[in-house]
């Protein structure tokens, strides 16, 4: 069924790679009454980085779906289809089960995958189960009777990713609903002295730590907020964007066109993680975005200063201290490889597409599985915690999420016939990955 790819031998292309990732993550089905499931990690003797969440986007059903998604667009075959089918039955099935309303590890982002394979596999009743978590979502959102709030966190760990797939969800399901809850919630995070600055409760930082980056910080709140913006042209929205974005570019170090971002401040200004969840990568979209909905040449400068910034690094032959041995989007090459697809279909600019090029071909090198088994990516998922090596299934963490971001790679090369690749949220970039004028 893997007709793209050989059985032996090393992929010699991005869709080659991603082919064999889902070889392996094949492996890892589990079948119940409900539809499929993928284990987290399923190495006879393995165990899975992260905690277990079989539903998730972060590492879990939800992601992985989307994977085969693409897969099944990129190589024609039905059969990647027929995966996507069985985990969105599943999802489908017990999302009741499920707390936890957030975007990666969360409700936010089941109703994501149902809404994209309800829309590819023409299943009406994967987005009305899409439909029915958009409307639990915001009817939990008015429980505690001071406007729409869920969390009091407005990081994309928290409100923001909700926020931002509850605007997804009324463009995709055209609900004005769920738009306006998303408005309303944004509107308090927007009040916030300087957005994104509540942050003392992440794992392995000081209790007074700040955090300007993506996942748990001040550039997806800024983000989030210039989204709104860009939604509404409510100027309080674009003001608090502006307030994050400044208090980022400050405590940022910038030196010959490039800039780099420290992981927390005061402790560790001079930690610099290239990745998306709280370095580099993610820190760029955020600016892209201010720059897509004012059209202001600054932001986009800065867009450009920390895709240099990584590119000076030395990645991804030198490991750095915020570079380690790491693969996955959420802190490693496969989410380097999303911003540098990303910039190169919003500039034009051949060597964002090149550099991407030198990107995928180290990652695809650190493969695991010239087999039967199909390609995993061993690595140390925690920076702190070296010693821990796993190779996960997952979208964030594992073989999906990097299988997607070769997708997307391969998506820009393909100028004579191009698709539309599936884009989370929270980015920013065309999904159609090729300039405006291709």
């Amino acid at each position: 069924m893997d007709k793209i790819c050989a059985r032996r031998g090393r992929a010699d292309s991005p869709l080659a790679a991603a082919v064999m990732a889902g070889r392996w993550i094949r492996s890892a089905a589990a079948d119940d009454e409900h539809g499929r499931r993928w284990q987290a990690n399923p190495d006879p003797r393995g165990n899975s980085a992260v905690t277990p969440e079989p539903w998730s986007l972060y590492s879990g059903s939800a992601g992985i779906v989307l994977f085969f998604l693409e897969l099944a667009a990129a190589t024609g075959q039905e059969t990647y289809l027929e995966d996507a089918r069985e985990g969105a039955r599943r999802l489908a099935a017990t999302w009741r089960r499920q707390q936890d309303l957030t975007l990666y590890h969360g409700l936010t982002g089941v109703m994501i995958a149902l809404m994209e394979a309800g829309w590819t596999l023409g299943e009406a009743a994967f987005e009305a189960e899409a439909a029915a978590i958009a409307d639990e979502i915001v009817r939990r959102g008015g429980e505690l009777g001071d406007g729409v709030q869920w969390s009091g966190d407005p990081a994309q760990r928290g409100e923001g990713g909700v926020i931002l797939g509850l605007l997804r969800a009324a463009a995709h399901l055209g609900d004005p609903a769920y738009e306006a809850a998303a408005v309303e919630a944004g509107r308090r995070i927007a009040r916030l002295p300087v957005p994104g600055h509540r942050f003392g409760d992440c794992a392995d930082l000081p209790l007074d730590a700040v955090t300007p980056g993506f996942l748990a910080g001040t550039s997806g709140t800024a983000f989030l907020l210039a989204r709104l913006y860009g939604v509404t042209g409510e100027e309080q929205f674009l003001r608090a964007a502006r307030s994050g974005a400044a208090f980022v570019r400050e405590v940022s170090l910038v030196s010959g066109g490039r800039a780099v971002v420290p992981h927390h401040v005061p402790q560790a200004r001079d930690l610099h993680y290239l990745g998306f969840c709280s370095g580099s990568a993610g820190v760029a979209r955020m600016f892209y975005e201010l720059h897509r909905v004012t059209g202001d040449p600054g932001d986009l400068d800065w867009a450009r200063r920390l895709a240099r910034g990584i590119v000076t690094s030395g990645a991804p032959g030198r490991r750095s201290e915020g570079y380690w041995n790491v693969a996955c989007q959420c802190c490693g090459t496969a989410g380097l490889i999303e911003l540098f697809v990303g910039m190169w279909a919003a500039t034009g600019d051949r060597s964002h597409l090149d550099y991407a090029g030198v990107l995928a071909s180290d990652v695809i090198g650190r493969a695991t599985g010239d087999d039967e088994e199909g390609y995993r990516w061993y690595q140390a998922y925690r920076r702190l915690r070296p010693g821990e090596v796993t190779a996960d299934t997952g979208y964030m963490v594992g073989a999906a999420g990097i299988g997607a971001a070769l997708l997307h790679l391969d998506a820009a090369t393909q100028t004579d016939s191009p698709r539309r690749v599936i884009l989370l949220p929270d980015n920013p970039f065309p999904p159609i990955p090729l300039p405006p004028a291709t």
